[in-house]
Formats: structure tokens, sequence, C-alpha cells
């Protein structure tokens, strides 16, 4: 664990992690996509202290008849985003199912850049098969080629982040030179679907390489900065951190707070009326504030982090940054990210050196 810090994270695609939340938002159905709605999301989280902000994403629609749905990729959102905030972190959820990961590192790549080193990415899986058919490509049908998918996916993208050294762009007058060349190397990767060459479209990334967050079970540990673990109870999410074997660890929260209007117990069963919260194993706090500041004080002693997955944005975002985050301050349990720190920085994580640098250093010195 990095100490004594708690890092908060939350999800806030959407109106809410439950399919009918739009009932109980703040706005009218039509604007969920308007700029001004992603961007005052992120305002309020920001100026709450929490750490980053992650933004769902995947090719098909989010929901069904005869909820309103609609979405706009995660990377331009999270670009939207970087260029009204300044201090938290912005982690898109990216699927490189049947995604090229030579076009999602340029992605990325470039969302590090246009935040000045807050950008982060959480991989996961595209699983439907309609997703297969809107991509054009062969179905990935099992879950071991999926995580093959997203293993390869994350090793061809961090190689091409690296396929740039950081002193490649020499911006040279005198001799009318943009590029060092020597500074640019082919990646040469070679997996069971697909290769790439390289070298990448972008420079090197602020950070060296974003900060990757997912699932161990379904991304090598060896690839993460961050697992995304789960459990039903602190015990459960404890031994998943323990045996996550990644620098840092996150608990992934659904939370549904009480406001003032109506207990958190009293919203859940409003819109259950309409669909079920579908229950994906995690960790669900149902009540109170001072409730949800005691299991996270419990966490707080396990992991490095929670992701927080709210009921619904527009009436727990309130109460987290009014109650929840201001409480763990209080208690020194969190910290505020700092103005100018990178994401790497504020999670303790080091600036990873170039591998392609690193291996000709090496070279030299034989």
């Amino acid at each position: 664990m990095s100490g004594p810090a708690l890092h908060l994270a939350v999800e806030i695609d959407g109106d809410g992690a439950h399919p009918a939340a739009w009932r109980r938002a703040a706005h009218a159905p039509d604007q969920l996509l308007t700029p001004r709605r992603v961007a005052g999301l992120a305002t309020v989280a920001e100026n709450a202290g929490f750490t980053l902000i992650t933004l769902d994403d995947g090719v098909l629609p989010p929901g069904a008849a005869p909820d309103p749905v609609g979405r706009i990729g995660a990377v331009e959102r999270a670009a939207f985003v970087a260029a009204s905030t300044s201090t938290i972190g912005i982690a898109p959820v990216v699927p490189v199912t049947y995604a090229e990961p030579f076009h999602v590192s340029s992605q990325l790549a470039s969302l590090d850049h246009i935040s000045a080193g807050r950008a982060g990415w959480v991989v996961t899986e595209e699983d439907s098969p309609e997703a297969a058919r809107v991509w054009g490509r062969p179905l990935v049908a099992d879950a071991a080629a999926r995580a093959r998918e997203s293993r390869d996916g994350v090793e061809v993208a961090r190689a091409l982040w690296d396929s740039w050294e950081d002193d490649a762009v020499v911006r040279s007058v005198a001799t009318s030179r943009y590029l060092d060349r020597d500074r640019l190397h082919y990646v040469d990767f070679t997996g069971e679907t697909y290769a790439v060459k390289g070298p990448a479209i972008v420079p090197r990334p602020p950070q060296g390489q974003l900060v990757v967050l997912g699932r161990p079970d379904r991304v090598p540990a060896a690839q993460l900065d961050v697992a995304l673990v789960e459990g039903r109870a602190p015990a459960s999410v404890a031994a998943a951190a323990a045996d996550a074997g990644t620098p840092r660890v996150f608990a992934e929260v659904d939370v549904a707070l009480d406001t003032p209007d109506a207990t958190g117990a009293e919203r859940v069963a409003d819109l259950e009326r309409h669909a079920p919260w579908t229950d994906r194993g995690r960790l669900r706090h149902i009540g109170s504030a001072d409730g949800l500041v005691a299991v996270l004080a419990e966490l707080s002693r396990h992991v490095d982090g929670v992701r927080l997955h709210p009921l619904v944005l527009d009436e727990d975002l309130p109460v987290l940054s009014r109650l929840v985050l201001p409480a763990l301050s209080e208690r020194r349990l969190v910290a505020r990210p700092l103005p100018g720190a990178s994401l790497r920085s504020t999670l303790g994580l080091k600036r990873p050196a170039n591998r392609f640098a690193a291996a000709a250093v090496q070279e030299e010195a034989r």
C-alpha cells in the first residue's frame, strides 16, 4: 500500500450505477450528453477532492428501452474534461477486445498530453456477440480469448508509449530537424491474432506510461498499476487485495446514500420498481454518510483506494462532497491531489524509464 491516505475515485458515466437512475436525475433526459453535464460532474468531483474520475464505455448502448440510452465515447469525454479541470485524474474505460491497440495507445497518449499527465486507462472487455458485429470482427468467444486480447492490447500500448524516447523531439532550428529518428523505435510485436511494428504517431506521454487499471483476473497483474478488486464484504475485499500482486489496489464499492429527501433504502426501492440494480459482486453500502465513512476507514487498512459507483449521481455525489470526503479529511484518511502533480505521482508511482533508452544504456555499458 502507498501510505495512510486513501485515494477515492468515482465513476461518472450516465446518471448513476442503477439502470433506472435517470428517473431520479436532476436534469431532463436530453441533457445527459451535453458538455455542461459531464463538465459539471467532473468539477464537483474535483472540488470535493477526489483523486480520479472514471468514464465507462462500450461499443453497444448502455441500456435498453424504455430507458433513454446514449453515450459519447469515453476518450472524447475524457479529453473534454481534461481541458476543463486542473488536478483530478481522468481514466476512460477502453476495451481492446476488438479495438486496434495502436489507435487506443495513440488516443490515450494524446489524453495524457491534454491533461498534462493526469490520464489513466481502465481496461475492460467486450463480452457481447453484438459487439463483434458492430466492429465487423470475428467473435472473441470465450473468457480466455478475451483475456488474451486484453493482455496483448496492454502490452502493445505500453510498448508504443515507449517507442518515442523522452527527448526524441529535438526541434532544432539550426539543423531544421523536428525529430531525432534514432530515438524512435519499432516495437515489433507479434501476437496470436495480430502484429504491430510501430513506432507510435504520438510522442511519449508526460507520465511515460499512463496509469493502467483493471481486474487482475482479466489482465495479468504485471501489466497493471492498479488492480480493481471486488468482494461483498470487507474481509473478501481484503483477501482479494492481498492476492492482487499489483503496485496499488482499489476496491469497487456501490453506494446509495441517505439524502435530505429520502434514505438510501427508499431510493433503491423506488428505482427497483423499474429495474433491478445488478449485483456485480461488489461491496454495497446503502445508508448514511457516516456509515460509508466507517466502511472506507475499514477498507483503508487493506487497499490504497476505492472506486465508488453512486446509485444516482445527482443525489449521491453532493452527499459525498458535503459529508463523506470532509469527514475523511478530518480523520486524515484522504488527501487531495496537488496542483501540477501527475496521476502517477499522486498515487505514489514512479515515472518508468523508457525501455529502449534503458536498453541502449545497458548495451553501451557492456
